[in-house]
């Protein structure tokens, strides 16, 4: 079941969620979001951390793609090293 509500854009370009949206989706101060805009849409995602199930299972993904890559720990370190030094 979907709410709908009505907000305001601040001049500082905060957006109010109303309370019966934030209630219903069990939405707390501090939970993260991304940002989706498109046209005259905006779209807020929830963004939360995967369980450790999922997140082991991303390893694995991760890791079959590094050996299907060819990729060896000391390229991974280089690739770190530089993304690093560019900040």
């Amino acid at each position: 079941m979907s709410s709908v509500a009505t907000t305001t854009l601040s001049s500082r370009g905060q957006v109010v969620i109303p309370e019966s949206v934030r209630e219903r989706l069990g939405l707390k101060p501090g939970d993260q979001f991304l940002v989706l805009g498109e046209g005259d849409v905006v779209i807020l995602k929830t963004v939360s951390a995967p369980s450790l199930r999922e997140f082991d299972s991303l390893i694995v993904q991760a890791r079959k793609a590094a050996r299907k890559a060819r990729l060896r720990p000391t390229d991974v370190r280089k690739a770190i090293s530089r993304a690093r030094s560019r900040k």
